[in-house]
């Protein structure tokens, strides 16, 4: 986890704050820009556009504190809790295991900001929160059904056959793939034969991989 600056927090270490621009011996110093920021309200982080897509939360701080009218400059701080925007979530569970396994290491309560506030996902001292992982697994498989459905070729798709151009589906089914290229010559092709190419972002097959053809008249 690294700050907005790009500072590494380590878990189980306090972050300490150190000036680059007057190389101050006491960091923060009131006549200094020096410090760790720290926010006095989510909506002041909001307003800065901070929040989306990023890691944010509460946060200790000690040592040297200087107060400012948004917010503090410190010399000692490290995360109370962490809130994850579902945005900032992996939607594979696996990515979701190791992003959460990662957290779990700064010792702090983890929470998931979904649409109706913020779900608990991590409790330091008991582990994984039923109701922030149910989000997850509910985020994960509405993802994985609209990938299936992305992926399922049907009537009206574009079939790049290679060294051809590009068909139009007709029909499609487990079995066979009939589809129309420069409208008028009709293929027929085994289904397992249609592929997805997520380089290309597109179905695509090859001439030789089972496909017939037959031509139609105008």
């Amino acid at each position: 986890m690294k700050s907005l600056n790009g500072i590494n927090w380590h878990p189980g270490e306090a972050f300490t704050a150190e000036c680059k621009t007057q190389g101050c011996n006491e960091v923060p110093r009131p006549d200094c820009t020096c410090g760790i920021y720290a926010s006095k309200s989510l909506d002041h982080l909001r307003r800065l556009g901070y929040i989306e897509h990023r890691i944010h939360g509460e946060v200790c701080l000690w040592g040297t504190v200087v107060e400012h009218e948004g917010g503090w400059r410190a010399q000692f701080a490290y995360p109370k809790n962490l809130i994850l925007p579902l945005s900032a979530v992996p939607l594979g569970m696996s990515s979701v295991e190791s992003r959460l396994t990662t957290l779990a290491a700064y010792g702090s309560d983890i929470f998931v900001l979904g649409e109706t506030g913020t779900v608990p996902l991590w409790r330091t001292g008991s582990g994984v929160d039923a109701n922030g992982l149910d989000l997850l697994v509910q985020r994960c498989s509405e993802w994985y059904a609209r990938r299936a459905e992305q992926r399922r070729i049907k009537r009206g798709d574009r079939v790049a056959v290679i060294g051809h151009g590009i068909a139009v589906v007709e029909h499609a089914d487990n079995n066979q793939v009939q589809a129309v290229l420069g409208g008028r010559s009709v293929l027929r092709i085994e289904r397992e034969e249609v592929v997805w190419c997520e380089r290309n972002t597109r179905w695509e097959t090859a001439m030789d991989a089972g496909v017939n053809f037959t031509a139609r008249r105008m």
